[in-house]
């Protein structure tokens, strides 16, 4: 059943114009009668049936609510050095359908990509696009958000925001450091914000190593493999998905 985002609080009967009216006319030739699911920026979730369509709006009650709960008991986000390519447009993405709740990207010290203002703006608009349609076809009941941060020196100005903060570093790898996610998801409560900070192509330098340890990050390894910069992020969330999802079911 299709799955629409609404940027509003909840409320048992809606009336929708723009993307979400056009979508469900246009594109999956929807009629009255027909059943969709409706998230709420409140997280609400409810099953809905449309009363009324036309070419100007559709018109929609309440079924019932969505009890089943979706969403992880943490909070992650995978803030990420820009990446060449269409990588970051794959982690989005995948990590959406995962259970991210937040991305942020920054250039970091090895990063190629630049993008002026004009290009980041367009960017983000296909990222958010993206993202918004991995939640509903994931059936998410959160819909994740992205920024783009100026430098580093803003990625660790936001430290304070999370309870945790790990640098996914593959020196930490190669070294057999296998520890540290495990503790961290361990000591963590329902609602802890957690944030994983992963490196572009060529890594991260010793300086931003040192910065982001001097702000309270710590190092983490991701078992004895080295995994390429869109696979870390995935690793992460599969592993927390692993452990809340299925271990401690």
């Amino acid at each position: 059943m299709q799955r629409y985002f609404i940027d509003e609080a909840y409320q048992p009967n809606v009336q929708l114009t723009g993307e979400p009216h056009h979508h469900m006319l246009r594109v999956m030739r929807m009629t009255a009668g027909a059943a969709v699911f409706l998230v709420f920026n409140d997280q609400t979730a409810i099953k809905a049936e449309i009363t009324a369509i036309d070419s100007e709006s559709v018109q929609l009650k309440e079924i019932e609510k969505e009890s089943f709960i979706r969403e992880l008991p943490v909070k992650v986000t995978l803030a990420s050095g820009l990446p060449k390519g269409e990588k970051l447009e794959l982690i989005v993405q995948k990590a959406t359908e995962l259970g991210a709740h937040e991305f942020l990207a920054f250039p970091a010290d090895t990063s190629v990509v630049k993008w002026d203002n004009k290009k980041q703006q367009k960017k983000q608009q296909r990222l958010n696009k993206i993202i918004q349609e991995a939640a509903e076809q994931s059936h998410r009941q959160f819909l994740p958000h992205l920024a783009f941060l100026a430098s580093e020196k803003e990625l660790v100005s936001a430290f304070a925001k999370y309870d945790e903060v790990l640098i996914a570093y593959e020196e930490s790898a190669k070294q057999g450091e296998q520890a540290q996610l495990v503790q961290t998801l361990q000591n963590a409560t329902l609602g802890s914000r957690l944030l994983v900070i992963f490196g572009p192509e060529g890594g991260f330098s010793p300086k931003e190593i040192e910065s982001f340890q001097q702000a309270g990050a710590k190092l983490c390894g991701l078992g004895p493999r080295i995994l390429r910069t869109e696979t870390a992020p995935l690793y992460v969330m599969s592993a927390v998905g692993f452990y809340y999802d299925l271990l401690n079911d």
